[in-house]
């Protein structure tokens, strides 16, 4: 009755309109109401003021965007609720609204936040709007200022409580614009939000054309509206281009099947397992007005996942969609402090036409926040980006900014690493004419089992089982470290021999060791079919690539890792994903293999690597400890130049099994031992240490001259010295 008597004053009629706020679904028992008002007019007796007060002379309703996204972290991660620091709106807002302003006149501009969640970049815009119309226009009254100034702010987004909150927070900031204390005495104010999917509804624009209004389409089998949707008002605000526009797209993947066939449709650069962020985009470009025949063009400015610039979703982003519009500024943001931004992201700017100019300002990453910021506004990386934005060739301990050549941005993966790295990578590449994928057979995973704890087990397990002869080393991410593969579990490997393609183990004692996981097991999937219809029995291996087993050597990797993980390893054993393998020609011998394993363990593809792989993890404070994925994709793209240190890494490869002899896991078959034998293995794996540390060092120094960054060989003449290590 409360939220219906209310409905019916005309300033909160929208925001309590029955058709589209979901409020009217969610309605709380009589009891429930009753608990609720005891609740916000609950009196302390002390004071006699109320327990819970939300007054605050600022009219600040920020927090109701920040309840609600805390309220349900399942709600959270559904709708990726997140909202925009007011320092990172601004500056959007400054780069986009306000040279919108300049060119198109402040009483024409619209700007729309396809995004808009609660509604932070439309406070901030209408902020901006309403104090401009009161400079221009000081004697008209500001209820009508405050409407001219919404006319100016449009938004879209899919959660309709988001939407009624930014609503209510509009609606708010214009009262009190207009110096309003009563709801009562609010005029009927006209607030341009709608509900509804911005990928969705309404046309497509792009230079050249429209594509076909969805809403309108009868063959389309998304053109419905929900119930909590306004088809009217998704028709208005999607159906025309606007001056600027901004947000803070969602980074998720879409888990519905429609809906990600749906944006596949509708959007080409969506591609392989692609986050939101890439279909949004395109829309944001979309919807800012076309520049054509002699026509300015619209603003548009998104801080969103840097993902897309080194996966492969991104590819089609980059080099098909960015070469048909002028993106004119990107910058890496992924140092900087964001709060509540795990993700590493990257703004970017442009606008909705053909490229201008022949190259892009960039803003690099050289190093991240030394420790997080008290005031993540005044943090040393964003203030650093605010200050020198504007000054190509400037470059601090945290940045630096150039203008890169446009067809640099025409090209995935991008590099965005400042302090010279880009440019150092680009030496790499072309000092060399050849790549990794050119000598490659294949390079992945060979086993996945599906239900690890059904399948992988200790040897000492495995013993208790009887069932040694049917385990073999099941080689995970981890256990790849140093140039040696070490600390590995074990898995049941049910077939005749290692590559071996028909069930060939003892398949009763398989068959009993795993009968108690049996209904789990057959219920295993991959792409949707199970092991019965591919043909395969319940006890076998989810996936099993035989023809990356059937050649003993392979060049194991650590797939996610800080630094690049790359060991020789000579048959015997099976590796999941998380420790794909390099196989090479079936000609390629050890000393092949040995030569590139060299190339691929030096600092210089450490360097490659950091400057290819997509970084795990969310803000970093400076961290070379981040983590990337060695992606196999990206890899095949790693430079191989004519000569290799190939006598560097066949010594190397020595030292770590003779190494392996003399640490603990190998002895602790020969026990009992003495003391004094212990010490000596132990004086001896520290020697033999320190000498592949010092190898290791020469290893890199030879690899610099290889791939041309160094002239000179500074490498040690003889033997070099051996590098002291400690206990």
């Amino acid at each position: 009755m409360v939220f219906g008597e209310v409905a019916n004053d005309p300033a909160m009629a929208a925001l309590f309109d029955r058709r589209f706020n979901p409020l009217w679904r969610l309605m709380p028992s009589g009891d429930g109401a009753a608990v609720l008002l005891r609740f916000w007019q609950g009196i302390d007796p002390a004071t006699g003021a109320l327990n819970h007060d939300f007054t605050d002379p600022a009219w600040n309703t920020r927090f109701l965007g920040d309840l609600y996204q805390d309220l349900s972290e399942e709600v959270r991660k559904q709708y990726a609720l997140l909202q925009t620091p007011e320092f990172i709106e601004a500056f959007i807002l400054d780069r986009t609204l306000t040279p919108a302003i300049r060119e198109f006149g402040f009483a024409t501009v619209r700007l729309i936040d396809p995004t808009c969640g609660s509604g932070h970049f439309l406070l901030g815009a209408f902020a901006r709007l309403f104090a401009l119309w009161q400079e221009k226009e000081p004697e008209t009254n500001a209820c009508v200022l405050a409407q001219k100034a919404l006319d100016g702010v449009w938004g879209v987004d899919l959660n309709p409580h988001a939407v009624a909150i930014s609503r209510f927070r509009l609606l708010v900031a214009a009262l009190k614009g207009c110096g309003m204390t009563r709801m009562a005495d609010a005029p009927e104010f006209v607030i341009h939000l709608a509900v509804g999917d911005s990928l969705l509804h309404g046309p497509r624009f792009r230079v050249g054309g429209m594509l076909q209004m969805t809403l309108d389409s009868e063959d389309d089998p998304l053109r419905h509206v929900h119930e909590t949707e306004d088809k009217e008002a998704l028709r208005e605000i999607l159906g025309q281009q606007h001056h600027a526009v901004v947000g803070n797209p969602p980074y998720i993947t879409p888990k519905d099947a429609a809906l990600n066939q749906a944006y596949r449709q509708r959007y080409d650069v969506c591609h392989r397992q692609y986050s939101l962020g890439v279909p949004f985009t395109e829309r944001f470009f979309d919807l800012a007005i076309q520049g054509r025949e002699g026509q300015p063009a619209g603003f548009v400015g998104l801080i969103t996942a840097n993902s897309f610039m080194k996966r492969e979703f991104g590819k089609k982003l980059i080099e098909s969609f960015f070469r048909r519009v002028d993106l004119d500024t990107v910058i890496d943001t992924s140092g900087a402090c964001i709060p509540g931004h795990g993700t590493p992201t990257v703004i970017l700017f442009g606008r909705h036409r053909d490229p201008d100019l022949s190259v892009v300002r960039t803003v690099q990453g050289i190093r991240g926040e030394p420790a997080i910021p008290d005031d993540p506004a005044q943090g040393r990386v964003w203030s650093s980006i605010v200050a020198m934005i504007d000054q190509p060739g400037a470059a601090n301990d945290f940045i630096s900014v150039v203008d890169t050549p446009r067809s640099t941005f025409e090209t995935h993966p991008w590099s965005l690493g400042g302090g010279g790295a880009a440019e150092l990578q680009q030496q790499i590449d072309q000092s060399c004419s050849g790549t990794l994928g050119t000598q490659v057979d294949a390079i992945g995973r060979t086993t996945v089992v599906g239900d690890d704890d059904a399948w992988v087990l200790d040897l000492a397990s495995a013993g208790r089982h009887a069932i040694e002869s049917l385990v073999l080393p099941f080689i995970i991410g981890e256990s790849v470290r140093d140039w040696n593969i070490q600390d590995y579990p074990y898995t049941i490997y049910p077939y005749q021999s290692l590559g071996g393609n028909p069930i060939g183990a003892d398949e009763r004692v398989v068959i009993r060791f795993l009968w108690p996981n049996r209904t789990l097991l057959s219920k295993r999937s991959v792409f949707g079919k199970t092991l019965e219809e591919k043909g395969h029995p319940w006890y076998a291996h989810l996936e099993h690539y035989t023809d990356k087993l059937r050649t003993p050597l392979s060049i194991a990797f650590a797939f996610v890792a800080t630094h690049n993980h790359f060991v020789l390893d000579r048959g015997g054993k099976v590796f999941n994903r998380s420790a794909p393998v390099i196989k090479l020609r079936p000609a390629a011998t050890e000393a092949d293999h040995l030569a590139l394993l060299g190339l691929l363990n030096s600092s210089t593809a450490c360097f490659w690597g950091r400057q290819t792989f997509f970084p795990k993890g969310g803000f970093g404070s400076g961290k070379w400890e981040e983590r990337l994925e060695w992606d196999g994709t990206k890899l095949k793209q790693f430079p191989i130049p004519s000569e290799t240190p190939r006598t560097l890494a066949t010594q190397l490869d020595q030292l770590v099994h003779e190494r392996k002899n003399h640490l603990p896991a190998q002895l602790a078959g020969q026990f009992p031992i003495t003391r004094e034998a212990l010490n000596d293995h132990r004086a001896q794996a520290e020697t033999l240490l320190g000498r592949m540390i010092a190898l290791q060092e020469e290893l890199d120094w030879q690899c610099y001259r290889l791939y041309g960054i160094l002239d000179d060989d500074l490498t040690h003449p003889g033997e070099p010295p051996l590098h002291q290590t400690q206990a």
